[in-house]
C-alpha cells in the first residue's frame, strides 16, 4: 500500500503567516488553505491513516545542494517511531519552518516513508541600482540580515516585504513618486539572480505650510523655528522645500515650544494633514493648534528623597513664582538639578517636572518629583583607541577614581584634562553598566591619537629668518611617556641657535613638572629687520611648575646666560651705547682699521609665574580661558641687572553654535636696575606680524634706531579678536579661520636716546593714540613641520612718514611656521 500526502498546499498558508504578510488578503488566503486541509485530512485521508505503522526505514528524494542529514536532523520523526496522520503534518510543517523547500510530498511504500522534497533555489547574484539616497553598502547590510544575500536560499516573499520596505524609506524621505521594480531570473543549477531597480523620482516640494488656529502670534512669528518651509531663495542650499517625516515631527515639537515657553501651558497640537498632489510631487502640510490661555506659576516646590541638601536644589530652580510659564525653565532646571545630583554619584537620578493647571485663575502650580535611584560607583576605567601612550600617563589624568562612586563633574574634568595632552585629538566617553550589577558601571574613554609633535629638517624659509638650514625634533610623547623633548639645530641668516630640552610634566606623583634646557645662539641679528649687533651666549635653564589646582599653577626657576655683545662703528649709535656702559667692556681694532666694541657678561635670572588655564584643548579651543603671568629678576652674581614682567590673555567665548570669539591679550615690561643704563639689546620686545598685530612688517613696530632699522622696545601692547569660523568636523582638529581686529604696539619709556630722520631726538613714550589696527582674514594649519599661520590684513591707521618722522613698514600677507606645543 503506497501513501502519498502532499503538503504543497499547507505551509504556503504558514508561510505567509511566517512572513507576516498583513492585510485582508492574507487572512482570507490563510483561512482558504487552512479550510482545504482540514477538510482534505479528515475526508481524504481519515480512513488511509486509521491504521498506523512503524517507520522501518526513511528516504528523502529530489535532494540537490541540501544534504540528507540536514533533512534528517530538522525531521522530527525517527526510524521505530509510530506514526499517524498527526505526526505526519507536524513533520510537514516542521520542515517548512525552515524555508528551505517550495514543496513538500510524504509517501509509504511498506514501512519506508519517503520524503520528497522539492528546494528553494539559491541567491547566485543580487543587485540594487538606481538609489542614490541610500547608500548600497547600507542596503546590502540591512537586506543581508533578512536572508537576501549571495548564496543565500531564495524566498519569494521576502524579496516583497523588501520592497515594501523600500518604499516606506524614501516615503519618508519625501519620494513619493518612487517605483521599486524586482526581478527574479533563473538561472541553472536551481539558483536565481535577484535585480532590485529603484526608480527614486523627485522629492515632494512643499508648497503650503499652514498653521491653523494661531490667534495670538502671526504665521511668520510661529513657523520661524521650523525646519520645512515653502521654497525661497535659498532653497537650492538649505533644501528646506523638501518634505520628510522626521522633519514634520521636529517642527511639531518646535511648535509645542514656542507656545510653552510663551506661558501657554495647554497648548496642544490637535491634529495635523499632510496632503500630496496627484502628480506626488507637491505637499501640502496644515497643522491645526489650541493656543488656550496664558498661565503664570502660583507655586514651585520640590518633592522626593532629598540625598542632597534641599536648599541646594531650590537654588537651581531658574522659574520662579510669579513668573510667566516656560517648560524650558522647567527642564533646564531639572536638568541643572540632575547634574547637581550626579555630582555625588547619582547618575541616573530622575527629577520630572509636573504642572497642575488651575483653569480657572490662569495659574499653574509646579512639582519637581525628585527620585535620586541608586548611587551608582565604577567598578573599571578604560582607555580605547590609543596604543602609544603608557597606561600610567592617562591614568594621571583621571579625577574620577575607580571604586570612588560616580561624579559627572569629575568625569568632564577628566575629559579636558585628557583633550589638553597635546597628543590626544579627541575624547569620547561613555559609563557601562556592568551586567547583573545595577550600581556599577565602566567608565569607557574613546581616545583618538594625534602626531605627538613636530619633526623637519633640510632647507627651509621664513619671512624672520631668510633662508634655513635646519633641523628639528619636537616629541611631546617621547618613548609613550608623556614626557617632551625637543632638539633645536638652526643655522639661519641672522642667526644659528642650538638647543635641547626636557619637560617632565609629572615629576612627583602630585604633578610637579620639570623643565632642563641648555641653549647656545650666535646672533648676528635679533630680528631679520635689525642692525647688525652680535651676540654669542650660552644658557641653561631649571624650572619648576606646581599644581595650585586643575586650573592653576605656579612655576618657580633660575636661568643663567653667559654672553658676549659685540659692535663696531659701522653698528647703531644705541647699540655702541648699551655695550661700551655695561658688563665688562672692551674694544678691538680689526686688521682693517675697524674698531670693534664688545662687552662680557653674566646674567642670573629668577624666574617665577602663576597661570590659570581652563581651556578644552590646549590647540584651537573652543571655549573656556587662559591667564598667564610671568615675572624675572636678575639675582646675585649678575654683570647686569634687569627686571621683567609679561602677562598673556586668551578667553574663548560660544556666541552661536559652532561659532566663537577668541579675545587675546599680551602685555608686556622691563626695565633696568642698578648701574645698568637700559634692557639687555637681546630683552627688547618687538611688534608686528603674525602674534601681535598683523598686516604690519613684522617686528618694525615701535622705535627705530640710527640706521632707520627697528631695535624694540620696553614695554609692548598688543591684543587681537578673532571670530572663529566653523569648519566640517574632519578638518576642526586640525585647522582654524578666523576674522580678526588686531591692536598695538612697541614703546620705550626712556632707556634709549632715538633721533628721528633729521637727528633731533624723539620719544616713543606708550601712547595709546599710537596704537596700531588693522583687520582681516587668518588661517592657522596643524602640519607636521609646525603650525603654519597665514594672514591677510588691512592696516587702518598706518603712518604714511613725513620729513621727520619714518613710515610705517606694511606687509599685508604674512605667514610664520611656529611650534604648536
Amino acid at each position: 500500500m503506497k501513501l502519498r500526502i502532499s503538503a504543497g498546499w499547507f505551509p504556503p498558508a504558514m508561510g505567509i503567516m511566517r512572513n507576516r504578510v498583513r492585510g485582508k488578503t492574507a487572512f482570507r488566503l490563510w483561512r482558504r488553505y487552512f479550510v482545504s486541509f482540514v477538510g482534505f485530512a479528515v475526508f481524504g485521508f481519515g480512513q488511509v491513516l486509521a491504521e498506523e505503522f512503524v517507520v522501518g526505514d526513511m528516504r528523502v528524494e529530489g535532494l540537490q545542494r541540501i544534504s540528507e542529514g540536514t533533512v534528517f536532523n530538522y525531521l522530527p520523526i525517527n526510524v521505530g517511531d509510530r506514526v499517524d496522520d498527526l505526526r505526519i503534518q507536524e513533520a510537514i510543517r516542521t520542515l517548512y519552518e525552515q524555508s528551505l523547500f517550495d514543496d513538500i510530498e510524504m509517501r509509504r511504500d511498506g514501512t519506508t516513508l519517503i520524503v520528497a522534497v522539492r528546494e528553494r533555489p539559491s541567491i547566485e547574484d543580487f543587485n540594487i541600482e538606481g538609489n542614490k539616497d541610500i547608500k548600497t553598502e547600507d542596503l546590502m547590510d540591512s537586506l543581508r540580515g533578512v536572508g537576501l544575500a549571495r548564496g543565500r536560499t531564495f524566498d519569494r516573499s521576502v524579496l516583497d516585504n523588501v520592497a515594501m520596505f523600500l518604499r516606506e524609506q524614501y516615503y519618508d524621505r519625501g519620494k513619493y513618486a518612487v517605483v521599486v521594480d524586482t526581478e527574479v531570473v533563473d538561472r541553472p543549477n536551481n539558483t536565481v539572480r535577484v535585480n532590485i531597480n529603484v526608480k527614486e523620482g523627485d522629492r515632494a516640494r512643499i508648497r503650503q505650510v499652514n498653521v491653523v488656529g494661531n490667534h495670538t502670534f502671526e504665521d511668520a512669528e510661529v513657523r520661524k523655528g521650523f525646519e520645512l518651509d515653502t521654497a525661497n531663495w535659498l532653497s537650492w542650499f538649505r533644501q528646506d522645500d523638501r518634505y520628510a517625516k522626521e522633519a514634520l515631527s521636529g517642527d511639531l515639537e518646535t511648535l509645542r515650544s514656542f507656545y510653552m515657553n510663551r506661558g501657554y501651558a495647554d497648548f496642544r497640537v490637535e491634529s495635523t494633514q499632510v496632503a500630496i498632489s496627484s502628480n506626488k510631487k507637491d505637499i501640502y502640510v496644515t497643522i491645526n493648534v489650541h493656543e488656550g490661555e496664558r498661565y503664570t506659576i502660583s507655586e514651585v516646590k520640590l518633592v522626593g528623597k532629598m540625598v542632597v541638601p534641599e536648599g541646594q536644589l531650590q537654588r537651581l530652580v531658574l522659574a520662579k513664582p510669579g513668573d510667566i510659564f516656560n517648560l524650558n525653565m522647567l527642564t533646564s532646571s531639572a536638568e541643572l538639578m540632575s547634574f547637581r545630583l550626579g555630582e555625588e554619584g547619582y547618575a541616573n537620578a530622575e527629577i520630572e517636572p509636573v504642572p497642575e493647571l488651575d483653569h480657572e485663575k490662569k495659574e499653574t502650580a509646579v512639582t519637581f518629583y525628585v527620585d535620586p535611584q541608586s548611587r551608582v560607583y565604577v567598578r573599571r576605567i578604560n582607555f580605547r583607541g590609543v596604543d602609544e601612550v603608557d597606561d600610567e600617563v592617562l591614568r594621571r589624568e583621571m579625577r574620577q577614581a575607580e571604586g570612588a562612586y560616580l561624579s559627572n563633574r569629575l568625569i568632564d574634568r577628566s575629559k579636558i584634562l585628557l583633550q589638553r595632552l597635546p597628543y590626544i585629538e579627541k575624547v569620547e566617553v561613555e559609563n557601562s553598566p556592568v551586567p547583573g550589577s545595577p550600581d556599577l558601571v565602566d567608565v569607557d574613554f574613546d581616545l583618538s591619537y594625534r602626531m605627538p609633535g613636530q619633526f623637519s629638517g633640510g632647507l627651509g624659509f621664513s619671512q624672520s629668518q631668510g633662508l634655513i638650514l635646519n633641523g628639528s625634533i619636537v616629541h611631546t610623547n617621547f618613548l609613550g611617556s608623556g614626557n617632551r623633548v625637543a632638539l633645536q639645530l638652526n643655522s639661519g641668516r641672522f642667526s644659528k641657535l642650538y638647543s635641547l630640552s626636557h619637560t617632565d610634566p609629572y615629576r612627583t606623583i602630585n604633578g610637579v613638572s620639570r623643565t632642563v634646557s641648555v641653549n647656545y645662539r650666535d646672533i648676528t641679528q635679533f630680528v631679520s629687520a635689525a642692525s647688525d649687533f652680535s651676540t654669542t651666549s650660552l644658557g641653561l635653564t631649571l624650572n619648576y611648575g606646581y599644581p595650585i589646582s586643575d586650573y592653576q599653577r605656579l612655576s618657580f626657576g633660575v636661568n643663567y646666560q653667559g654672553n658676549e655683545l659685540l659692535s663696531s662703528t659701522r653698528s647703531t649709535q644705541q647699540a655702541q651705547d648699551w655695550v661700551l656702559n655695561n658688563g665688562s667692556p672692551f674694544r678691538q681694532t680689526a686688521s682693517n682699521g675697524v674698531e670693534f666694541f664688545g662687552t662680557d657678561f653674566t646674567s642670573i635670572e629668577l624666574v617665577a609665574g602663576w597661570s590659570f588655564d581652563s581651556r578644552n584643548r590646549s590647540l584651537f579651543a573652543t571655549r573656556g580661558s587662559r591667564h598667564q603671568i610671568f615675572a624675572s629678576m636678575t639675582g646675585p652674581g649678575s654683570d647686569v641687572e634687569f627686571w621683567t614682567a609679561r602677562y598673556n590673555f586668551t578667553k574663548y567665548v560660544p556666541i552661536y553654535g559652532p561659532w566663537a570669539l577668541r579675545a587675546n591679550a599680551e602685555l608686556a615690561i622691563g626695565e633696568a636696575l642698578g648701574s645698568t643704563t637700559a634692557l639687555p639689546p637681546f630683552k627688547q620686545f618687538f611688534g608686528g606680524g603674525p602674534l601681535t598685530v598683523r598686516g604690519y612688517k613684522e617686528s618694525w613696530l615701535g622705535p627705530r634706531d640710527s640706521f632707520a632699522r627697528p631695535y624694540g622696545g620696553n614695554v609692548l601692547v598688543a591684543s587681537q579678536l578673532e571670530l572663529i569660523i566653523p569648519l566640517p568636523d574632519k578638518f576642526a582638529s586640525q585647522a582654524r579661520a578666523s576674522i580678526f581686529y588686531d591692536i598695538g604696539n612697541v614703546f620705550n619709556t626712556g632707556e634709549v636716546a632715538f633721533l628721528d630722520k633729521l637727528g633731533s631726538p624723539v620719544q616713543y613714550k606708550p601712547d595709546f593714540n599710537e596704537l596700531k589696527t588693522s583687520v582681516g582674514l587668518a588661517v592657522q594649519w596643524l602640519a607636521p613641520l609646525g603650525l603654519f599661520r597665514f594672514s591677510y590684513a588691512f592696516p587702518l591707521n598706518e603712518f604714511k612718514g613725513n620729513d621727520r618722522f619714518y613710515k610705517d613698514q606694511l606687509e599685508r600677507f604674512q605667514f610664520s611656521i611656529g611650534q604648536a606645543f
